[in-house]
């Protein structure tokens, strides 16, 4: 029997994106403070690559320091130039991400940490790049009518799995990491280590 998988994530998009793949697993809540380490990190003067990936390192390793097995630490930054955006707390921060995204590309840096006991062993990113089209007002009150509060649910406000996708004109990258979840070099690993089909 191969050891256990444990995602380490309260996102439902992440979880979705494992059990769409036919992986059997666990989710569960990392303690950590995201926003303190984030400000310290930001203090420090890392990058916002560097940024994601210290936060799913610090994601996998909780979980790992109290689990056995497997477990999957992730996190997304958005960077367009110099800014950076986080989750927006509400509608109206959320309408102000979109319109500064507009007619813009921006990157979303997505790592993937995998811990077992307590210690990291693998370790990948993806940049894949989106291009907003220069959308209407009218257009964006309409979009977050239609999606409501889960346009607080991911760092850009859009779900590019549903009506996010009319926000779009190009993307270049991988889909599932634009979903926070770097799909495919996961289970390239999970396979050489007996946790996926060969």
């Amino acid at each position: 029997m191969s050891e256990p998988l444990i995602l380490a994530s309260a996102s439902a998009a992440r979880a979705a994106v494992l059990k769409q793949a036919g992986l059997t697993f666990t989710a569960m809540r990392p303690s950590v403070d995201e926003e303190a380490l984030k400000q310290s990190l930001r203090a420090e003067g890392f990058s916002p690559r560097d940024q994601a990936d210290a936060l799913a390192e610090a994601k996998a390793l909780s979980v790992s320091r109290r689990m056995p097995g497997f477990v999957i630490g992730a996190d997304q930054m958005l960077a367009m130039g110099d800014d950076v955006f986080d989750k927006p707390q509400s509608r109206a921060e959320a309408g102000g991400h979109l319109r500064a995204l507009r007619g813009q590309t921006h990157t979303l840096l997505t790592a993937i940490v995998i811990a077992k006991e307590g210690a990291v062993i693998w370790r990948h990113m993806e940049t894949p790049r989106l291009t907003m089209r220069s959308f209407t007002d009218a257009f964006l009150d309409s979009y977050l009518d239609a999606i409501g509060d889960s346009a607080c649910a991911s760092v850009g406000a859009y779900q590019i799995e549903g009506q996010g996708a009319q926000l779009f004109t190009k993307i270049e990258g991988d889909y599932f990491s634009i979903l926070g979840l770097p799909l495919l070099p996961l289970l390239g690993f999970l396979r050489e280590h007996g946790i996926a089909q060969q």
